[in-house]
């Protein structure tokens, strides 16, 4: 059950972070985050009242309020450490906040097996395979280092935070909604400002009726991934979970690679194959 709902969380976050990827290419971060996260919190809006999540309401829900204001730091650090590049460098040292979760597990007293210590080795090191990182060529700023590893440390502290905010089914409607009306008040506050000092929300074309799926798709795609991780966390060690959680960028490659003809480096697909090595030994031990 853990290995199954992580695997899917890799999944809806890897086809979430391509199409986010792809609307950033004519549209602002900030914009992207803020509509996708604005249809999401929509969609589970009228699923909290259709289940009556409200009586689910407690102080929990102030890890989901937590998830909200880290997560969209997080990617805004993220964005902003790509822009400096290089992204071979960048995009594999962002999965070093697997180690939050994981150290909360292990804090804990989770104390997985021989054949899972193993598996999480190989995994990790197959997702920073994958990401394709840039062993020669141009230097690393020290404020994109510094950037990534903020933002790595955001998004795992998102993972940690959003398997406490619920216990319940009607629970997680209800957290994942807090937390995307924390994501949307943060991020709206942020374009805002932007469009302040000069900056554009909406260049022309961004927001038409052959767009606005892609924005729902990626945020509801956002949703579920998030959704489907605290029940794997639920179900089994936080160790094993987040693990199988992080391999989201061997999706985004395998997408850019299959919708975009992206080749692969050598580098990336051995990492692809580790990833997957890892995940069988995490799901056998």
């Amino acid at each position: 059950m853990t290995a199954l709902f992580a695997l899917a969380t890799s999944l809806l976050w890897g086809l979430a972070d391509f199409g986010g990827g792809l609307l950033t290419r004519r549209t602002p971060a900030l914009t992207v985050v803020v509509v996708s996260q604005a249809m999401a919190a929509a969609v589970l809006g009228v699923i909290v009242v259709a289940t009556g999540a409200w009586s689910e309401a407690g102080a929990q829900l102030w890890f989901a309020v937590a998830a909200g204001v880290v997560g969209p730091v997080a990617l805004l650090c993220f964005y902003k450490a790509l822009a400096l590049g290089p992204m071979g460098v960048v995009s594999p040292l962002g999965t070093v906040g697997v180690a939050v979760p994981v150290g909360v597990g292990l804090f804990l007293g989770e104390r997985p097996g021989v054949v899972q210590v193993a598996g999480i080795a190989v995994a990790v090191f197959g997702v920073v395979l994958a990401g394709g990182p840039q062993l020669r060529g141009a230097p690393v700023q020290r404020q994109a280092i510094l950037l990534t590893l903020v933002a790595a440390f955001g998004f795992g502290t998102v993972f940690a935070l959003i398997a406490e905010a619920s216990t319940t089914v009607t629970g997680l409607f209800l957290a994942l909604f807090v937390q995307r009306l924390v994501n949307v008040a943060g991020g709206g506050l942020a374009l805002y400002a932007s469009v302040r000092r000069g900056g554009t929300a909406l260049p022309d074309g961004t927001l038409t009726r052959r767009s606005l799926p892609a924005f729902a798709f990626v945020g509801l795609a956002d949703v579920a991934a998030n959704g489907t991780y605290v029940v794997a966390a639920h179900h089994g060690p936080v160790t094993v979970a987040a693990v199988l959680a992080s391999l989201y960028p061997v999706v985004t490659a395998l997408a850019a690679r299959g919708f975009l003809r992206e080749r692969l480096r050598a580098i990336q697909a051995a990492g692809a194959g580790l990833a997957l090595v890892g995940t069988v030994l995490l799901a056998a031990g």
